[in-house]
């Protein structure tokens, strides 16, 4: 059987998957005071994060429209799957699931199945990995469903922030939390919960005692993990990210570790200087 993965940008494209028709990545849109940056190949992480530093106002996105979506199911392809990052964050899975319903209306016997990572970044990537094992396992499209629906709902997400600045302009930290914080060196740990919010899972001073705690909760989060891949994505912090991966494999066997510079969403939510782990 024939199949496409549809990826929000908000995920990160492995480099084999970026020239590969099988998968599309559907872009949105980022905000920065009056700039607007689409999420695409063209977007520059540098550029986008002075824009970011520069601007007093909380950076935002714009997920893609339905009618974007039905272009990426216009295909081939027998099998379709779309998956965006979690709909706790954005509109994307909405859009993405009425842009299916909206095609499946002149197009009812395709087979297309949104799935809500209830994570993001790298949590989207391992998702549409683990639709791509599944298929050229040769399981039917309603065993892959099955399959991914189950692996999402095991998957953990955690990360560290370096800057807390995009917590406090978009109001999930006070400016005097922000203040105190940042004066102290106080990097929290954070997590994904089971519904796809974000949650504090501990606290540090100091990013390196920051990244030993996110390790420590990898582990006690993390069941049977030889046969799993582990994925970690960082916003211009490739050194962090790689002494990150050195100390989760003394630590715990897994199958892989990918490592990933963060895209245009990613790295508005990480700010420069944040890893983000998923398994």
């Amino acid at each position: 059987m024939s199949y496409k993965i549809v990826i929000d940008s908000c995920g990160e494209l492995l480099d084999d998957w970026k020239n590969d028709i099988r998968f599309e990545s559907v872009p949105l849109t980022l905000m920065v005071g009056e700039d607007s940056i689409i999420d695409d190949e063209t977007f520059d992480q540098k550029s986008f994060l002075k824009k970011v530093a520069e601007c007093p106002e909380c950076p935002k996105s714009a997920c893609p429209s339905p009618e974007r979506y039905m272009r990426a199911y216009q295909c081939e392809a027998e099998h379709v799957y779309a998956v965006t990052l979690s709909s706790e964050l954005s509109g994307s899975y909405n859009s993405a699931v009425l842009g299916r319903n909206l095609y499946l209306e002149e197009h009812e016997d395709k087979k297309i199945h949104v799935f809500n990572s209830r994570s993001a970044s790298v949590g989207e990537t391992l998702i549409a990995l683990k639709i791509q094992e599944c298929e050229e396992a040769g399981m039917t499209f309603e065993e892959v469903v099955e399959c991914v629906e189950a692996y999402i709902s095991e998957q953990n997400t955690f990360f560290v922030l370096e800057n807390l600045e995009t917590l406090r302009k978009n109001g999930r930290l006070s400016t005097v939390k922000a203040f105190v914080a940042n004066a102290l060196k106080i990097k929290p740990v954070m997590g994904s919960t089971d519904e796809g919010t974000i949650c504090q899972l501990d606290q540090a001073r100091g990013m390196n005692k920051a990244l030993i705690k996110m390790v420590e909760h990898i582990i006690e989060k993390t069941s049977d993990s030889a046969g799993k891949t582990l994925a970690i994505s960082h916003c211009n912090c490739e050194a962090r990210a790689q002494m990150l991966k050195a100390a989760i494999e003394e630590k715990i066997q897994t199958a892989r570790i990918i490592v990933l510079d963060t895209a245009g969403v990613s790295s508005m939510y990480a700010n420069d200087g944040g890893v983000i782990v998923v398994i």
